[in-house]
């Protein structure tokens, strides 16, 4: 079984629009479903989890409006601001829908706790970019499920990885509540363009992350359709994580890319 932990459903030319992407960007078209569809049940894809970038909170409900016609998609990921006045209220009106799975964060200092700790009480996750509040939110609510998104910020260009990324990576990686996405590589990792499909390109670099949170804490995410800026199709992006993983145990597979998903997100086959 293969569960894409990380694509993004959007409509720029619905009535209202959408803040993302821009314009210019050429992923700026109708992004729905079926179009993920399209590309990802031919290479053996069962399901993915939809991220939410636009910061409009209805846009939440429009994606699980489009999840509700769609079993291809288990979950969604919010976009939900612990900020606003309206947190809380929004939180429980998106939680009755079993597939909101959490939210991503985005944090402004450290003590900003509250939220997470509603996050952890009604068994949600958190999707975060790896940063110094990382550590004070894993160490502060250990029952809060953390998904550092792709590949912790490593960058894979060819040159030796920075320290001070891979310390902070290695540091993250001692909380037993975070995981870590494979994703991200080709479109925000590697800046070469077309990215490199040859697995040797990115293994050093991915062996900083599988040596921190082994097998059972790794998970798959196409980054979709965002990937389609690495100039490579969403085969070969998930061509590249298989051939990565299959130099693991072979027990890794089915927990890099079905297992752990499960595991953090908690969603249910549909």
């Amino acid at each position: 079984m293969i569960v894409d932990t990380h694509i993004h459903l959007y409509d720029p030319f619905k009535p209202e629009g959408a803040p993302w992407p821009d314009p210019e960007d050429e992923i700026y078209q109708t992004t729905l479903p079926e179009r993920c569809k399209e590309q990802a049940v031919p290479v053996g894809v069962d399901g993915a989890i939809v991220v939410e970038c636009s910061d409009w909170v209805e846009d939440n409900q429009w994606v699980l409006d489009c999840a509700e016609k769609e079993s291809f998609i288990f979950g969604l990921v919010g976009n939900l601001d612990i900020h606003d006045d309206d947190f809380r209220a929004n939180l429980e009106r998106f939680d009755k829908n079993p597939l909101f799975r959490g939210i991503r964060g985005r944090l402004r200092k450290a003590d900003d706790l509250d939220g997470l700790r509603d996050l952890a009480a009604r068994d949600l996750s958190l999707d975060l970019s790896l940063n110094d509040q990382t550590f004070t939110i894993a160490e502060s609510i250990p029952d809060l499920r953390i998904i550092i998104n792709h590949c912790a910020g490593i960058k894979m260009n060819g040159e030796d990885p920075e320290l001070d990324t891979v310390d902070r990576m290695r540091r993250t990686a001692e909380y037993p509540n975070i995981f870590c996405k494979l994703s991200g590589m080709m479109d925000l990792r590697c800046t070469i363009r077309p990215a490199p499909k040859e697995v040797g390109h990115y293994a050093p670099y991915l062996d900083l992350l599988w040596d921190a949170f082994g097998e059972d804490r790794m998970i798959f995410g196409s980054d979709w359709p965002v990937s389609d800026r690495s100039g490579r199709t969403y085969a070969e992006v998930l061509q590249l994580a298989q051939q990565y993983v299959a130099t693991k145990p072979a027990s890794a597979e089915a927990k890099v890319f079905a297992e752990n998903a499960r595991r953090v997100y908690r969603w249910n086959e549909r």
